[in-house]
């Protein structure tokens, strides 16, 4: 039989066939990714929230990416036909938020256009193996953040929902001395030397699609010194983001950087300063007051002093000032937010942070509200609940964080808006 166009010669059917199949495997594969996120959980304790009861055996149904139904076993009932996840033995809770990251590492350069296959990766190792489902960037260049937020919003690559301040804004000569130097050179036209400098950063990062700002009120340029931002022209970017209902974040490093930061009526501060002794009382009644919260950032001081092999009773006796600043900020009542600077440091493994915030003396359950209900609320992002009408953001994890703090870093499954993003 002659070959046509119509019917192609034998040796070419199984060739073209198999490419049907490749292509239509493309497509399932795709509209999986992409499409209705329909999901069972069953079979484990679920911490509905830090405060709780938690559900023995429970069963969790998801529909479109909203929580449809949960409860235990028997009260609610597995819907047939819908794909399910077997958790007996693990602990399920919210989705946990990093509220400290950074898109800067050399793996997102060009994150408008590089291969899945070269971003996914690197956000499961960084973020979504840690449970993280939501986080915010505080300094990256928007070049690459915004764009890689919104091919994770579409679906085309797995990973949290993202946050960002769309850059930083710094003191005149404040570049901080931890920049490389031709990175430095360019963020100089980020630094603020009158309040008129501020606002027009702020509403270019808010033109460039920002969720935030973020002001250096201490930049730390080596050998001890702090390069401070004057609280006026912090109060101009503050006064600019809050017009639009947008939160302030400042990286302090010192008490003259923490008294301009709340003089300036910003919302969080990014780390604790241990290169001080403690916060002062008018700190600790100004930051009640305005109900500013706190990223502790723990493990960070670790790291810093590790890179200039410092001392390990030296090491001990710095990171010790920060848990004390937690305790006192804590102890308060006020607002604390998990996060850990990732992406600035290489050290993803979050164990340590738990730690050393449960030696502070918060509980599973505060540390538990840090990474879901607190940032969930103070960012108006939804409550950070597990309950019905709730978005789907929930995390798997292979122990129970109330016996081990730890255990908040021993993830199965991180699920975002019913899609399964991270399965170890």
């Amino acid at each position: 039989m002659l070959a046509t166009r119509h019917d192609p010669p034998f040796f070419r059917r199984p060739l073209i066939l198999l490419l049907t199949l490749l292509i239509l495997a493309g497509t399932i594969a795709a509209a999986d990714k992409k499409g209705p996120s329909d999901l069972v959980l069953i079979g484990a304790k679920v911490y509905p929230s830090p405060s709780a009861a938690p559900i023995e055996n429970a069963v969790i149904v998801i529909r479109d990416g909203k929580i449809v139904d949960i409860g235990p076993d028997g009260r609610v009932k597995a819907p047939k036909g819908v794909p399910f996840i077997d958790c007996g033995g693990k602990v399920i809770t919210a989705g946990f938020w990093n509220s400290h990251v950074h898109f800067t590492e050399d793996v997102w350069n060009g994150a408008a256009s590089a291969p899945v296959a070269k971003l996914e990766p690197h956000m499961q190792t960084m973020l979504t193996s840690w449970g993280f489902t939501s986080v915010f960037d505080i300094g990256s260049d928007p070049r690459n953040t915004v764009p890689l937020r919104e091919r994770v919003n579409s679906g085309e690559i797995l990973g949290p929902k993202i946050y960002t301040t769309a850059g930083n804004i710094f003191p005149k000569n404040g570049i901080p001395v931890y920049v490389p130097p031709d990175i430095a050179k360019q963020l100089t036209q980020l630094e603020a030397a009158t309040p008129a400098d501020a606002e027009r950063l702020a509403r270019q990062s808010i033109g460039m699609g920002a969720d935030g700002i973020k002001v250096f009120t201490g930049a730390i340029m080596g050998h001890g010194k702090i390069t401070p931002m004057p609280a006026n022209v912090a109060r101009a970017a503050v006064d600019v983001a809050h017009a639009s209902g947008k939160p302030v974040f400042a990286h302090p490093s010192n008490h003259e950087g923490v008294d301009n930061a709340l003089a300036a009526g910003v919302d969080v501060l990014a780390h604790t300063i241990p290169i001080e002794d403690g916060y002062t009382k008018d700190e600790l009644a100004t930051m009640k007051a305005q109900h500013t919260a706190l990223i502790p950032t723990l493990t960070l001081w670790e790291v810093e002093l590790e890179k200039d092999h410092t001392p390990a009773e030296e090491e001990q006796k710095f990171v010790q000032k920060g848990v004390n600043e937690l305790k006192t900020f804590f102890d308060q009542g006020n607002t604390v937010l998990f996060g850990t600077d990732v992406g600035y440091t290489q050290h993803y493994d979050t164990t340590e942070e738990y730690v050393l915030m449960a030696e502070s003396g918060m509980k599973w359950q505060d540390i538990l509200a840090s990474l879901t209900t607190n940032p969930a609320t103070f960012f108006k992002a939804g409550n950070g609940e597990l309950v019905k009408g709730s978005d789907a953001d929930l995390v798997v994890l292979s122990a129970d964080p109330a016996t081990d703090v730890r255990n908040f870093a021993k993830v199965d499954h991180t699920v975002r808006a019913g899609k399964v993003i991270y399965k170890k």
